[in-house]
């Protein structure tokens, strides 16, 4: 069956990587997987978690936030603190960006990344990994430029979603995929190759050991052109 977009299965949807886009931020860079929208930020603050103190070296973490009519319906803010479902992904935002870090000896700072999701249409927390990475790779450098150092930024990453749809093996859902999908994955890697997190789960049916390697395969494949977006993104 056709997707509801037209696109092939191993097609992307349109992306777009905005850096620069809050000029108040020490990185910052607006995403956009076609009808998904987030708004990351990287903001250096001084001082770190208590477990790093002392230690001279630094802290990366990360929020996330969905905007209340970033979808059809109205959804309220989480004023009492994060939910469930947004605590782990921030966690899984948070874990993610750690891992592209060449080094935490940058002093102690904590650079808090923020994705705040201005309009959702599947993959939120795929697209803030990869806008997220850009807007740290700026902040990094500020650092470097503040502290005198290298770069405490090391290798870039980025993630996208897979999933079986109608019994085929497809790259970056959209809602009404994400929503219908039997099979249903969020794949984050570093370039060029190493995994950082495989999630997957069997939605509306049990999966083959030949499916997952067509949905490992499909994200792979998809993660190297965000790779390079990035790298153009950023000017590397």
């Amino acid at each position: 069956m056709p997707r509801p977009d037209q696109r092939a299965n191993d097609a992307l949807r349109p992306v777009v990587l905005e850096r620069g886009a809050n000029p108040y931020a020490e990185g910052s860079c607006l995403v956009r997987f076609g009808g998904t929208l987030v708004h990351c930020t990287a903001s250096v603050e001084t001082g770190v978690p208590g477990f790093r103190k002392g230690s001279g070296e630094g802290w990366v973490t990360a929020e996330y936030a969905m905007l209340p009519r970033a979808t059809s319906e109205r959804t309220a803010r989480e004023r009492n603190g994060p939910g469930g479902r947004t605590q782990e992904i921030q966690r899984l935002i948070g874990r993610s960006l750690r891992a592209a870090m060449g080094t935490m000896a940058f002093g102690e700072y904590t650079v808090k990344i923020d994705c705040d999701v201005l309009q959702a249409d599947g993959g939120t927390r795929t697209a803030s990994i990869t806008g997220g990475c850009v807007a740290l790779a700026d902040a990094c450098q500020w650092i470097a430029t503040r502290e005198g150092i290298a770069s405490p930024f090391g290798t870039l990453v980025a993630a996208v979603s897979v999933g079986i749809v109608e019994q085929e093996p497809r790259l970056d859902l959209a809602y009404l995929e994400d929503k219908g999908a039997e099979v249903d994955a969020n794949l984050v890697m570093l370039e060029p190759d190493r995994f950082v997190e495989v999630q997957g789960t069997g939605e509306a049916a049990t999966f083959s050991r030949a499916e997952l390697d067509a949905m490992l395969e499909l994200g792979r494949a998809g993660i190297s052109r965000l790779f390079a977006l990035q790298r153009q993104t950023l000017g590397w």
